[in-house]
């Protein structure tokens, strides 16, 4: 398999084998499969989106960007960063299968205990936010049981895929996205050509997929720990100690991340939300680059050792403003390419699309910065007050100085939002690497792994 190749090569074990040459060569082998495999899943997520917006009317498209705005929100808010831990906890000790089922029953104990809650909040708060959109009591009722039941195997589906990642099974990962992908397109083709398109059917497709991932990734992670896990006190408190940093932010950025959007659906026009969503579709053009972060990014970075940090960091972020700014030249040179792409009912949002990508590309910069920063454990409290605080400053100053009911005005909130993040997380990165990373006291104590490479796990507390 190519993804246990991957780590047996050293690309995110830490570890080097042979010739520089032949470490070059097997590091490109591999990320020419990520790029084919997550390319070809992304290009189906994409055209399904596009297909999304050129097919339905903005009115019906509107109720599919509240949805899917809502639901990226609930799902933060449902995991604050714990699925985050279990790379960084298990570290090198990844044949031991019955630390990692310990660390998945006690993730998902705490996912349920969120679940609760946020999905009561959940059944409160959506009725709220969409009263001014003139959508019947069954339309409402049915995009809260659509968010729950996503929601759930959302959470399934991350949890189990960290699994496959950390038990190199990467091809199987891939193989859950690239089924569920092409599945959901074809489901909507065959939709679209029977005349049964609508807003709450293309929702249900997309939504089939998202079960799908849960379930196959459940079973095929399970199968390979072959161990039971059993939640404990010590691994629950592992879990929340090296994800405590970061919770605040999470859930900061849980009801702040789509905030452009639940200001135009509570205050703007329908129309105005069908396009912001349109123009957010756009900016899954980044969506291959930043689902390198937890399969490649954050693994690598775990594992490296700290005499190859900076070199290694370096040339991330290079390749990353590359990406990013060759995206964002092309849009500002040929607007109207991105806007073909999203129909003739957006045609006239050539200075938005603009905007929109620009967000996006810095938003996929911010996400490089804090994937490495939490690998290496550079999470500090202190960071993360300053990066709430620059936020909300920014976002105060947005939303009285722009009008937040127009597509222009949310966007630029979006930019505003999205570069108070990347400076926060480039302040993170200084001070970690001049002072070095976090420790965690609070990981429990295990005997040490012969195998291990001390470089490799000096920073482990």
């Amino acid at each position: 398999m190519a993804g246990d190749f991957a780590w047996r090569i050293g690309l995110v074990s830490g570890k080097q084998f042979g010739t520089p040459v032949t470490q070059l060569a097997s590091r490109m082998r591999v990320l020419a499969n990520f790029f084919v495999a997550q390319g070809v899943t992304m290009a189906g997520n994409l055209l399904y989106g596009l297909l999304c917006v050129r097919l339905l009317p903005a009115d019906d498209y509107a109720k599919f960007v509240v949805v899917f705005a809502v639901q990226g929100t609930v799902i933060v808010l449902m995991d604050v960063n714990f699925t985050g831990t279990i790379v960084p906890l298990v570290g090198e000790r990844l044949t031991d299968h019955k630390l990692i089922a310990d660390y998945v029953a006690s993730l998902r104990q705490l996912s349920n205990w969120i679940y609760a809650l946020v999905g009561i909040g959940l059944v409160f708060f959506f009725p709220v936010l969409v009263k001014n959109r003139a959508w019947d009591l069954r339309t409402v009722a049915a995009m809260v049981v659509i968010l729950l039941l996503s929601t759930w195997f959302m959470r399934i589906g991350s949890a189990y895929g960290a699994v496959l990642i950390l038990l190199r099974d990467r091809s199987t990962w891939y193989r859950g996205q690239m089924i569920s992908s092409f599945g959901t397109l074809t489901l909507l083709l065959v939709a679209w050509a029977f005349h049964a398109l609508g807003p709450l059917l293309a929702i249900l497709i997309n939504v089939g997929g998202i079960v799908f991932v849960g379930i196959f990734y459940y079973f095929r992670a399970s199968k390979s720990l072959g161990a039971v896990g059993e939640a404990s006190p010590e691994t629950r408190k592992a879990i929340t100690g090296l994800a405590l940093p970061n919770i605040p932010q999470a859930v900061f950025y849980a009801l702040q991340g789509q905030l452009s959007v639940f200001l135009i659906t509570y205050l703007g026009h329908t129309k105005g939300v069908a396009s912001v969503g349109a123009l957010g579709r756009l900016g899954q053009i980044f969506a291959v680059f930043m689902q390198m972060n937890p399969l490649i990014i954050e693994p690598y970075f775990a594992k490296l050792r700290s005499t190859q940090l900076k070199k290694n960091y370096a040339v991330a972020l290079l390749l990353a403003a590359i990406a990013c700014i060759g995206i964002t030249a092309m849009a500002w040179q040929i607007p109207q390419l991105f806007l073909w792409a999203l129909g003739p009912q957006y045609r006239n949002l050539t200075k938005e699309v603009n905007i929109a990508i620009g967000a996006s590309a810095v938003s996929c910069f911010s996400g490089v910065l804090w994937t490495i920063h939490s690998a290496r454990r550079f999470v500090y409290w202190w960071n993360v007050m300053f990066s709430m605080v620059l936020i909300v400053a920014a976002q105060i100053g947005c939303i009285l100085l722009l009008d937040m009911s127009t597509v222009r005005g949310v966007l630029l909130l979006a930019v505003a939002t999205n570069t108070a993040s990347m400076f926060s997380n480039v302040l993170s990165g200084v001070y970690g690497f001049l002072k070095g990373p976090r420790r965690v006291a609070d990981t429990p104590k295990l005997p040490p792994d012969i195998n291990a490479d001390p470089e490799s796990t000096a920073h482990v507390g």
